[in-house]
């Protein structure tokens, strides 16, 4: 067992030169996966708002009660 680790440790710890790394097509198209899948999250909430029905507000307080509990102001 211990002579598994002498083998496995320098190997995990080399990395590449600086000047070896670049930017490759997996993580790009990964990159476009995505931004296609964030439009398209968006594109089904501004779907589902749509179906909201907001109440409009006019500024009349006529017809609404007035709330319940607390200490009546005189």
């Amino acid at each position: 067992m211990n002579t598994l680790w002498t083998v496995l440790v320098p190997l995990a710890q080399q990395t590449p030169e600086p000047e070896d790394v670049k930017a490759g097509w997996i993580a790009f198209g990964l990159f476009l996966l995505l931004v296609a899948a964030v439009v398209f999250l968006w594109f089904s909430m501004r779907k589902q708002l749509r179906k909201v029905n907001f109440e409009e507000k006019d500024g009349s307080d006529a017809g609404r009660t007035p709330p319940t509990g607390g200490t009546p102001s005189a």
